[in-house]
């Protein structure tokens, strides 16, 4: 063999091994300084991600399997749906609602920073307004007020992630996001875009919004039964919209903050805008276990949390 041949091999077993390495230690998918998901393994972080779950629903993964089915339609109690039901609701939703992928350009080339706001009375004077607002995504939960909070809480909104009970008007270049609990939830978002006859779910829901019907999107129940079993190991009945939220953010965005979220530093649980009952309990969600979870991303550094105290 020659010296010749002899440098090629070892150079290429070289380059070999540190392209190995580079991918396989802390190369971040993203051009962020840093990324969520990296080359190399965190095992907890594995465990709970799965990339091949997208949240946002299209007609083609709107055809989920007999276990998910089952699972979303023992959500609905009062409520419940037939699959037959469920499919023809679908086909008319996506009849009015665009029908496309979202968000799958994640690479090396992508940085996106995303904020995720809760409605927790931790952000009062906070002063994080002008800091959520340079995300390139700001996502806010259900009736989350701006006006008035801006210097907390900012003013930019991008997002608004909503079930119909907690249903706001929007702006023409904000992406309404809803979850759905119930197949009511699917007709009465038909409803406000078509006939309004839908005025009641669980309780009495607004029969018409304004909003971008362009920008309209509708969560999969596969990604919402993903969130409760693989992110939660099912405690709560199902996952709250908060917590989706997180995950949501986790699987479109390179970069994540999260912000109000959880008590103040005295332990009050209230929002923001206003005072919760003292009583206050997160109902059917597993609550603590959600907010120890999100802890538990902090602590790995998967993502920002940002609670003023």
């Amino acid at each position: 063999m020659s010296r010749k041949t002899e440098f090629i091999i070892v150079l290429s077993i070289s380059c070999g091994l540190l392209y190995m390495e580079s991918n396989s230690i802390n190369i971040p998918q993203c051009t962020c300084g840093h990324c969520h998901v990296k080359k190399h393994k965190d095992s907890w972080f594995s465990k709970h991600f799965n990339a091949s779950y997208h949240p946002l629903m299209t007609s083609n993964s709107s055809n989920v399997s007999t276990e998910t089915f089952q699972w979303w339609k023992r959500l609905q109690r009062r409520h419940a749906s037939g699959w037959n039901e469920y499919r023809k609701t679908v086909d008319k939703l996506f009849e009015i609602i665009p029908n496309k992928e979202l968000y799958r350009d994640e690479g090396p080339d992508r940085c996106r920073v995303c904020s995720v706001v809760g409605n927790s009375g931790n952000l009062k004077n906070s002063r994080y307004g002008p800091l959520i607002d340079l995300s390139d995504f700001v996502l806010r939960i259900n009736r989350g007020p701006t006006e008035g909070f801006e210097r907390d809480v900012g003013s930019k909104t991008t997002h608004r992630i909503i079930y119909p009970e907690s249903a706001i008007d929007v702006d023409n270049s904000t992406h309404l996001v809803m979850f759905p609990f119930k197949l009511l939830d699917l007709e009465w978002l038909i409803s406000v875009f078509t006939t309004h006859t839908v005025k009641r779910g669980n309780t009495p829901v607004k029969s018409t919004i304004k909003a971008n019907l362009s920008l309209v999107t509708v969560a999969s129940p596969s990604f919402m039964k993903y969130v409760h079993e693989q992110w939660l190991e099912k405690h709560g009945f199902y996952p709250s919209t908060g917590f989706m939220t997180v995950v949501m953010a986790l699987h479109i965005c390179d970069k994540v903050r999260l912000f109000g979220f959880g008590a103040d530093k005295h332990g009050n649980w209230d929002h923001y805008f206003g005072k919760t009952p003292p009583l206050y309990k997160t109902g059917q969600h597993g609550g603590t276990f959600e907010y120890n979870t999100i802890k538990e991303l902090h602590k790995r550094n998967k993502i920002e949390f940002y609670r003023r105290w």
